[in-house]
């Protein structure tokens, strides 16, 4: 067994460090940061769509999910195409948000209203 040196423990240490924070860290400044879910109340699912940037939280409400959307393009710093909508759904139902691009984000209300999600709807199998 090899002893290991106080300045190798510490340089691996520092290289973990950086390669964790690489992994997280958006390439440019102003890339939002994914996050699809699921998510708790007020936890925000963020994400983007086409040329549109996407932050969505909600409230546990009535049995449901009171969401709230907020929508920007992407390379606005302004804030001036910013807009935005609220919806509630019932455990298990869905709404979806479409940008001019022909792409959609499906946001669905988890069980009990305890998580909002997004979801591949590519990918589901409708039944009956």
């Amino acid at each position: 067994m090899f002893p290991l040196s106080r300045n190798f423990v510490k340089f691996a240490a520092a290289g973990a460090l950086v390669a964790l924070t690489a992994a997280s860290t958006p390439a440019r400044a102003d890339d939002l940061i994914q996050n699809l879910g699921p998510v708790g109340p007020y936890e925000p699912i963020l994400a983007t769509i086409g040329s549109k940037d996407v932050i969505a939280f909600y409230v546990p409400g009535k049995g449901g999910c009171d969401v709230q959307v907020v929508t920007w393009n992407g390379d606005d710093t302004n804030a001036n195409t910013a807009g935005g909508f609220k919806v509630s759904l019932s455990p298990g139902q869905t709404t979806s948000i479409d940008s001019a691009e022909n792409k959609s984000l499906t946001l669905r209300c988890g069980d009990l209203a305890e998580a909002l999600a997004a979801v591949d709807t590519d990918h589901q199998v409708a039944s009956k």
